[in-house]
């Protein structure tokens, strides 16, 4: 197994990799081709693909605002986990955003993602329970598809 930077090549195996997974929420956006590209420019050194055998079979996208990190759409497909392959990969996210002096690292796992939940409780995250979380859309366009 081989962590690794995720680079704009990487897209559309990562891409099959997000459709693949049950329960997946996607950005009609965000999540575009041309979206991924301008997240890992400006957060070029921050997210990863496991790769086994040249296929990749887990992704993070992470990225900071020089404050505080974000981890989003983490994955490992679903014949490859409970190999420590997630931990792993979020290690080497984490390594990274030390490097950049980042100190806090946030994620949202849908209370409906069981799998997620349990793997985040698993390896130590905590879940905050003293906040509300509110976002707002600007751009309409950017519609959520979720693969049931």
């Amino acid at each position: 197994m081989k962590i690794r930077v995720m680079t704009p090549g990487d897209y559309d195996e990562v891409y099959r990799l997000w459709m693949s997974i049950k329960g997946f929420y996607i950005r009609s956006i965000d999540d575009s081709r041309e979206g991924v590209e301008i997240f890992l420019k400006r957060n070029p050194s921050t997210s990863v693909v496991a790769e086994e055998d040249g296929e990749i079979v887990g992704a993070i996208l992470c990225g900071h605002d020089g404050r505080r990190a974000t981890f989003y759409h983490v994955c490992v497909r679903e014949d490859h986990r409970r190999q420590g392959i997630g931990k792993q990969m979020v290690v080497e996210c984490m390594n990274a955003l030390k490097a950049e002096k980042i100190n806090k690292v946030a994620l949202i796992a849908f209370t409906k993602n069981d799998v997620g939940n349990a793997f985040w409780k698993q390896i130590g995250w905590t879940q905050r329970l003293d906040l509300n979380y509110y976002d707002f859309t600007l751009n309409e366009e950017n519609i959520v598809r979720f693969n049931g």
